[in-house]
């Protein structure tokens, strides 16, 4: 390589890594300030925690809890909202996951298991909740419950709320296990069914919260049909394009499944792009992300703050990005062009 081009791949990267460094470092400010104690304090004294089992508000939770077997230990009330909590021993066969966790992960569930065990306690309790026909689920601990069961344990320990909708804030309260962006999409669109199902005049809106990004739910979508969809190089691009809708779940849903067809058929096109790029030689691991940048139509879109509308209707963008895939020109990419993204790809890791 000419030494002209080598003095400009090394400008290129060392750019790219003051960049990102300067990104990272504003981060870190930023995050510092947000953990900044608040001034206001909230939530009860401490004598108004305590609750008896025969409260009114927890008496009927303990008698189901006796009635499948477990036995109420003590209750309290929520430090920061104030609603009554049941601790209980529970028999593992009353206890099941929601239905749209994420997918166990039996490598997980052995080494949960193993640690378990050599530590000789089970100190985590389960979180619980009301499930379907007066069961009782839990939204947080699918792979301890899981090893459990491995362990062959009689009983285990569990956190009870009468609130029906805790089942429905996985994202917020299953912290065992990192999620990917698989997990979360996959726990998004789950939930998404169900309750389209259970409050069909609902609207997408109402569930922003739960559901924590609008994007998880196309790629969810896209997930349910291919397990091995490459979701991180589009989710860029969904969050520029992509919002929640203010309409009825169902209607909602019923868009996004042609969303994510069209982004399958995207990605088909990106695959072909990948194989005519290593026919030319170019073996580097952010083909992908390279490619699906190239065809992004709004890469260059810089939201201003506070601003939440769409880059560009979603429609729209992935109509033009499948016709940029379409004329993509394998011949065009030069080694440099992978240079760079790689550059930013690890300086920002």
């Amino acid at each position: 390589m000419a030494p002209a081009k080598k003095s400009a791949r090394k400008t290129v990267k060392k750019a790219a890594k003051k960049k990102a460094a300067r990104k990272k470092s504003a981060r870190k400010r930023s995050s510092a300030k947000s953990l900044a104690p608040s001034k206001t304090k909230r939530g009860l004294e401490a004598g108004e925690v305590a609750l008896g089992l025969d409260a009114p508000e927890i008496a009927e939770l303990a008698d189901e809890v006796r009635g499948a077997g477990g036995h109420p230990i003590s209750a309290y009330r929520e430090p920061l909202s104030g609603r009554p909590i049941l601790l209980a021993s529970l028999p593992l066969k009353a206890v099941e996951p929601t239905p749209f966790q994420r997918d166990l992960s039996p490598t997980h569930v052995k080494k949960l298991a193993t640690k378990i065990e050599e530590s000789g306690s089970f100190l985590d309790p389960l979180i619980v909740v009301r499930g379907a026909e007066g069961g009782l689920w839990t939204p947080n601990g699918r792979h301890r419950l899981a090893a459990a069961k491995v362990l062959g344990l009689k009983q285990i320990t569990a956190l009870i709320s009468p609130d029906e909708e805790l089942s429905f804030k996985i994202l917020a309260l299953n912290t065992e296990k990192a999620h990917n962006l698989k997990d979360r999409s996959l726990e998004v669109i789950r939930m998404a069914h169900a309750l389209a199902q259970a409050r069909p005049r609902a609207k997408e809106t109402d569930f922003a919260n739960e559901f924590e990004a609008p994007e998880l739910l196309t790629l969810g979508l896209v997930y349910e049909r291919q397990s091995r969809f490459a979701g991180a190089a589009f989710a860029p691009f969904l969050k520029k394009v992509d919002r929640f809708q203010d309409k009825t779940l169902r209607k909602s849903l019923a868009e996004r499944e042609g969303y994510a067809s069209r982004l399958e058929e995207i990605n088909a096109e990106v695959g072909r792009i990948i194989g005519g790029l290593q026919e030319r030689g170019f073996k580097s691991p952010y083909l992908r992300t390279y490619v699906v940048a190239r065809i992004n139509p709004v890469r260059f879109h810089r939201a201003k703050k506070g601003d939440t509308k769409p880059a560009m209707p979603i429609a729209a963008a992935l109509t033009r990005m499948a016709a940029s895939a379409r004329k993509f020109d394998v011949g065009s990419v030069k080694q440099g062009d992978l240079a760079l993204v790689a550059a930013v790809a690890t300086s920002e890791d």
